[in-house]
């Protein structure tokens, strides 16, 4: 039943996550309640997650072709961000850091509600360095713990004009992917993490990654916008409660 119910878990992180940049708030709650403790079910966590991305780009593979130079481009700045976050948590976690993260998942949720001038346009342009340091700054939390950090990047990339909601999601299973795979395998060599549960998640987040995008791309997007935004300040407010309770 456990390995059933993480299998199912790891189904909607992995559905959640390439939809709405929530993976973690289907898997993470799942492994606490079968027992394993947060700094486990953390690193655990980001292990699994790992065929999240997996399915999630090979998902996003129609709306990445003739971008992929760029992605890579960004998911490079993102890994760098991914092993600050992953050493940050297996040397130094901050509760400090906890109580900011809430205020940036809402706004980043909000942000995601605003359309912007020319939006669906590629953009010409490189990203400056404002962009890149959110990207950079954005990958130390998906390396760190990660629950919303899609959100956060959604609404980056969005800012700087990817395209449409649907490509905007593709680039952020690269560069996002980039951040979580780096710390995965730091974790993995490295942390405690816990393989007989960390297996089942992943088999669930590779069949939800993989269908997730095909839904994104037959969703109407602004119906879409308003799911993420309102899941975003839902999860802010329970990180919120969780941190300054």
């Amino acid at each position: 039943m456990t390995f059933l119910l993480l299998v199912v878990a790891g189904f909607g992180a992995g559905l959640t996550g390439t939809i709405a940049g929530l993976a973690s708030l289907a898997s993470y709650p799942a492994l606490l309640a079968v027992g394993i403790p947060p700094v486990a079910a953390n690193v655990t966590n980001s292990v699994a997650l790992l065929a999240n991305t997996v399915g999630a780009v090979s998902g996003s593979r129609p709306e990445l072709r003739g971008h992929w130079k760029r992605a890579l481009e960004l998911a490079a700045v993102s890994l760098l961000g991914g092993m600050v976050g992953g050493a940050l948590l297996l040397w130094t976690p901050s509760d400090a850091f906890e109580k900011i993260v809430p205020f940036l998942i809402a706004g980043a949720s909000v942000a995601i509600l605003v359309r912007r001038p020319g939006e669906a346009a590629e953009f010409e342009r490189r990203p400056g360095w404002p962009t890149l340091l959110s990207i950079f700054l954005i990958g130390i939390y998906g390396g760190y713990f990660g629950a919303a950090a899609g959100v956060l990047m959604l609404a980056v990339l969005l800012a700087i004009g990817t395209g449409t909601l649907a490509r905007a999601g593709a680039y952020r299973n690269v560069v996002l992917g980039a951040a979580n795979g780096v710390a995965a395998i730091g974790f993995a060599l490295f942390g405690p993490v816990v393989w007989s549960a960390a297996l089942p998640l992943a088999i669930g987040c590779l069949v939800g990654a993989r269908i997730g995008p095909i839904v994104v791309r037959h969703s109407p997007s602004d119906a879409l916008r308003v799911v993420i935004a309102v899941a975003g300040l839902g999860l802010a407010a329970w990180l919120g409660y969780d941190a300054f309770r």
